[in-house]
């Protein structure tokens, strides 16, 4: 790419999701309700779990985190889009974009390694539920949850600190609705082989090492299962692990399609449509999915509503 071509670049311009102006109101109202669920859904499970003594157990304390995670990555992408969608503005700073994406890395490498501590405290719970309490102390259960935050912070620095040191641009317009990296670099005049090999081997060993974790853990539970003499002990416990394996399946499955493959260079809808499920709708299902098919749950939250209306 010649010099002339290329140049340094204070503002992007997100092209977003379609450029049907029709589109517009319907995409801006859609994902606006879903937002709204999204918000309302993750920070209602947060404080339930806060209130409801039940909850308060390992499995809850990192349903907390996940949730948590969630409605912070969600609010990261969704805000900044439905003012583009509504107003038309598609322009976001460098720095904007920069940290907008520190932000949704961080959050996401998190969620990742939040899935698999998760999966090993259902292990420990099913296989080992007379040492359960003992073995997932409170101390334990933080320092997980602590480790979980400080890998997606790691890995979304280093990302962040080679994409910056991509000096000038052939073009500022992203084919995209947030600044991921991938059509970031696809922009980029320098040599970013470097950049795409970090982000591909980065992406698989944590998809990798942590999909070895889950698939081990279940592999444990479903042995231990399948040994249990009473029908209600093994409905209990497919019960207690059905919402984290759907929650599994769908993100990770997202995941490894976008990011453990090799890159094409170019931003296509399916991609977009793939990158909407697992920034949009995923953080809006999974409260869904852990508050419709839990019973704790269900019944915590019974408890907190008939307290609020006898008050």
């Amino acid at each position: 790419m010649g010099e002339k071509n290329c140049t340094l670049v204070t503002e992007f311009v997100l092209l977003g999701l379609t450029d049907a102006a029709e589109l517009r109101v319907l995409l801006f109202l859609l994902f606006l309700l879903i937002y709204g669920v999204t918000v309302v859904g993750n920070l209602g499970m947060i404080t339930l779990i806060r209130v409801s003594s039940r909850l308060h157990t390992p499995m809850y304390f990192f349903l907390s985190h996940l949730s948590f995670v969630d409605f912070c990555y969600s609010t990261v992408i969704v805000p900044k889009m439905l003012a583009n969608i509504i107003t038309g503005e598609k322009g976001i700073s460098f720095l904007g974009c920069a940290t907008q994406f520190y932000l949704f890395c961080t959050c996401v490498v998190t969620e990742v390694f939040l899935l698999a501590v998760m999966a090993y405290d259902r292990f420990v719970a099913i296989c080992n539920p007379l040492l359960y309490t003992v073995a997932m102390s409170q101390n334990l259960c933080v320092g997980l949850v602590s480790c979980c935050y400080f890998c997606g912070m790691v890995c979304s620095l280093i990302h962040l600190c080679l994409a910056l040191e991509i000096t000038s641009y052939r073009s500022n317009v992203i084919n995209h609705f947030f600044c991921d990296l991938p059509p970031l670099l696809s922009l980029a005049c320098s040599d970013v082989s470097i950049n795409e090999l970090f982000l591909y081997i980065v992406a698989t060993f944590n998809e990798l090492s942590t999909i070895v974790i889950i698939f081990t853990s279940y592999l444990f539970i479903l042995v231990t299962i399948l040994r249990m003499r009473s029908a209600e002990g093994r409905r209990k416990a497919f019960s207690t692990c059905a919402s984290h394996l759907t929650a599994i399946v769908v993100f990770h499955g997202t995941i490894l399609f976008i990011y453990c493959r090799p890159s094409t260079g170019n931003t296509t809808d399916t991609d977009k449509v793939a990158t909407v499920f697992y920034t949009v709708v995923i953080p809006m299902l999974n409260p869904l999915i852990y508050s419709l098919r839990n019973k704790d749950v269900k019944e915590g939250l019974k408890k907190v509503m008939s307290s609020k209306l006898f008050s």
